[in-house]
């Protein structure tokens, strides 16, 4: 069973995501912020990482750049998803080391593809 950080300080969207992706056979961890998700990113080695960027403490932008640069941490994917869906924001988070990018409201099915895409590209 793959497991998915989901760091989103939002409780609906979090509540919503981690519901429907346990019911989907993920095992689901959850970091309410930007520092959180980092440290838990460390130990608990998630297969993939669902990022919030408009978070508390330490926004995802930067949270993706520590991952990333970690050799414990580099190698996870890390979808970036955000509500700021303006020209550019796709490039930016690809520029913070995002693997792919999800606009919000989530769009369940194609997020669910893009999880696949990137677990299979890992190897998990």
């Amino acid at each position: 069973m793959p497991k998915i950080l989901l760091v989103e300080d939002n409780e609906k969207n979090w509540d919503m995501l981690s519901r429907r992706l346990r019911r989907r056979g993920y095992e689901v961890v959850l970091a309410f912020d930007g520092a959180q998700g980092v440290a838990m990113a460390r130990a608990d080695k998630p297969d993939l990482v669902l990022m919030d960027m408009s978070l508390p403490v330490m926004d995802g932008w930067e949270a993706t750049r520590q991952i990333k640069a970690s050799t414990e941490t580099s190698t996870i994917p890390v979808i970036a998803l955000t509500a700021h869906a303006m020209s550019g924001d796709r490039e930016k988070a690809r520029l913070a080391g995002c693997d792919d990018y999800h606009p919000k409201p989530v769009d369940l099915a194609a997020l669910l593809t893009q999880i696949e895409a990137a677990l299979t590209k890992s190897g998990t």
